[in-house]
């Protein structure tokens, strides 16, 4: 192994180790040499020793949170100890699977044009920043144009958190709107036209949590006129699928399946949001409870309907 190796080569060797031992489930040391030699792109065909392999553990366990264990018995097979950090979502798993899909990518440039992405907009001039308002409890100086307002305004604001949702970043802020009230609001990065950290600094609400403030809700509305309860949808077999691998929201259950369609179950506040999510499945998924939400998506698709009957 080389002795000097730069920052993003050896993130890149560390998410290659995470994911070796990830889907392997559990993995000998000599079994993790032989796959690390095959791939000649980052081993150059060189063995990993002992000493950089348990170095790299260390690391990995300071970058990512996430902690590898052995077995100590039998082969020693090391396996990942909090496997639900990566599976359950949250910062390791979001951290963890777009490095891995760096990794993937790097590369590829002999075939990027077979390659699609999407684009994500505004984190790059502003995510850094505003992480770093929030790491030190700074109030940001930010102007602002929202689509609702005519005008772009000037804030001063709290960065309370970040959140990613339909491919943009949004901060969520406590400060006055402009409009004489101080409150907790929600900014997407890609409207802010200017952003700097002031010296002045704040004291986090000690009773404020992200995911207390966002529970039940999915996206980024939270109209509390909505209470918490039990949602059931019928969904055909083959959109289950794709539901049944991406949830819609963390509570979801599989109450039945079968040849021709699959119960889900959800424990959430049924907002405008999550009926646009239903509005995305089209006729594929039908609401059973609550009668009052079914009745509110049958006016909704009446609607539409009327719309392109006009004529």
């Amino acid at each position: 192994m080389a002795d000097i190796e730069r920052g993003p080569s050896l993130i890149r060797k560390y998410v290659w180790l995470i994911d070796t031992i990830y889907r392997a489930k559990k993995i000998s040391f000599k079994e993790i040499n032989e796959r690390w030699r095959r791939d000649g792109d980052l081993s150059r065909g060189e063995e990993m020793s002992v000493r950089t392999f348990k170095r790299w553990l260390n690391n990995i366990g300071d970058i990512f949170g996430l902690y590898v264990e052995n077995e100590r018995c039998g082969d020693y097979r090391y396996y990942i100890e909090n496997i639900e950090d990566i599976t359950e979502g949250g910062l390791q798993s979001w951290l963890f699977n777009t490095f891995a899909v760096s990794n993937a990518l790097t590369g590829c440039m002999g075939i990027k044009d077979r390659i699609q992405l999407e684009y994500v907009p505004s984190g790059e001039l502003y995510l850094q920043p505003i992480i770093d308002a929030m790491k030190e409890n700074r109030v940001l100086n930010m102007t602002y144009k929202s689509y609702w307002k005519d005008k772009e305004k000037n804030y001063d604001v709290q960065p309370l958190c970040l959140k990613l949702f339909r491919q943009r970043w949004y901060v969520i802020v406590h400060g006055n709107d402009g409009e004489d009230d101080t409150r907790i609001w929600i900014c997407a990065l890609d409207r802010i036209l200017s952003l700097q950290k002031t010296e002045m600094t704040f004291t986090m609400p000690k009773e404020w949590e992200a995911e207390t403030y966002f529970d039940g809700f999915i996206g980024l509305i939270r109209d509390e006129d909505y209470d918490k309860e039990m949602v059931k949808l019928k969904v055909d077999a083959g959109q289950a699928n794709y539901i049944r691998d991406l949830k819609i929201h963390k509570s979801q259950q599989e109450a039945e399946c079968n040849s021709e369609y699959s119960i889900f179950t959800y424990c959430l506040r049924p907002t405008f949001d999550f009926q646009q999510e239903l509005l995305w499945n089209a006729d594929n998924v039908e609401v059973l409870e609550p009668k009052w939400l079914r009745d509110e998506m049958a006016d909704r698709i009446q609607k539409m309907l009327d719309l392109y009957n006009e004529d």
